[in-house]
């Protein structure tokens, strides 16, 4: 991708670019509207088999970027039950179960299997690996984890999950370390309502090991979690200055892009904020790209027809650019994560490395 000089675009313009719209079941025909606005990346969500022909399909839908830059494709490609690409991307285990019978090489050697039958069908990102540490059932309604995670220990957790992340860059698909920071042990669901993290001090002891581990190996992205964290902040975390800014950027050094879980969960509705209110205030806290309508509830499911994702998208837009004009949103802090997602473009246009 060539350089890119923002300083011709409008405010619309360039806080579109700060939009994940999400598709539902490979729904590329009606997104145009939205897409054509100039959003940052596409969300592929739902249980259907993913075409055989999904690449052509994506190439003919973004033949035409706005700006010249196209958005970023993504889906959740973790393993187990959280496989988005099924027909695309060969069924692989839970992390757990990945941890307990493979060799961190092994697991390298998986991710890069992955990325490279992503990258083939098209797909730029995965939102994974799960960085959380946990040991408990799940995924349930009261733990989101469980099996997702590769370990109750941090330390193995970073490990297994920065070694995927690893196999999925050798095949230049950009990887996402989630949930900073971190659900292992958390008190209830964030997609569902209201929910803690453990204490902070606890945090900081242990679960961030395995964030750390992960941008110490330079992961390019990390997603940060709705739930709020006892002795840091009662605002869902990705609302929170104290943990986007003060943890992750400046306590860990974090450089790369911040992407929120999707801000159509319960706890964001439970805390006050529609979703265009949480992703302005999401920008302003340090945030730089913006999910939203992944929890694939009944509800939500309505809130993907394609009409309901461009009234969201012009929704956000109108939003951000307000903070914008009313000064709450410096042009500084835009531009700056205009510049974060531009760059995992760029990332994501890479050719994936023939050998390894």
């Amino acid at each position: 991708m060539a350089d890119v000089d923002i300083r011709s675009w409008t405010v619309a313009q360039r806080a579109a670019r700060l939009v994940v719209v999400p598709s539902l079941d490979f729904e590329l025909g009606g997104l145009e509207d939205a897409i054509s606005l100039g959003v940052g990346g596409i969300l592929f969500l739902g249980s259907a088999r993913a075409p055989a022909d999904l690449g052509d399909r994506i190439s003919a839908a973004l033949a035409s970027p706005k700006l010249g830059v196209p958005p970023i494709t993504m889906a959740d490609e973790e393993g187990g039950g959280v496989q988005r690409l099924k027909g695309l991307v060969d069924d692989f285990a839970w992390p757990r179960e990945v941890a307990q019978t493979m060799t961190t090489a092994q697991v390298q050697e998986l991710g890069a299997r992955v990325g490279e039958q992503m990258r083939a069908g098209g797909i730029d990102m995965d939102l994974a690996p799960v960085l959380d540490a946990d040991g408990a059932p799940g995924p349930s309604s009261t733990n989101p984890d469980g099996k997702r995670s590769y370990s109750a220990n941090p330390t193995t957790a970073g490990k297994y999950g920065t070694a995927f992340s690893a196999g999925l860059t050798s095949a230049s698909v950009v990887s996402v370390g989630k949930h900073f920071p971190g659900l292992g042990q958390s008190q209830g669901n964030s997609d569902l309502g209201a929910s803690v993290t453990r204490p902070w001090a606890k945090l900081q002891r242990e679960d961030l090991l395995a964030f750390r581990a992960a941008i110490d190996a330079g992961i390019p992205a990390i997603m940060v979690a709705n739930d709020s964290v006892p002795g840091l902040t009662t605002k869902p975390a990705v609302l929170s200055p104290e943990v986007v800014q003060q943890s992750l950027r400046r306590d860990l050094g974090f450089l790369g892009a911040i992407v929120t879980d999707s801000l159509s969960a319960g706890s964001i509705k439970a805390a006050g904020y529609s979703v265009p209110t949480a992703a302005t205030e999401a920008i302003i806290t340090g945030v730089d790209l913006i999910l939203f309508g992944s929890t694939l509830d009944s509800h939500e499911r309505a809130l993907l027809e394609p009409q309901q994702v461009l009234s969201m998208t012009l929704s956000i837009i109108e939003a951000i650019s307000k903070a914008v004009a009313d000064r709450t949103l410096s042009m500084s802090r835009l531009d700056d994560a205009v510049q974060h997602v531009l760059d995992l473009s760029r990332s994501a246009s890479c050719e994936p490395v023939a050998d390894r």
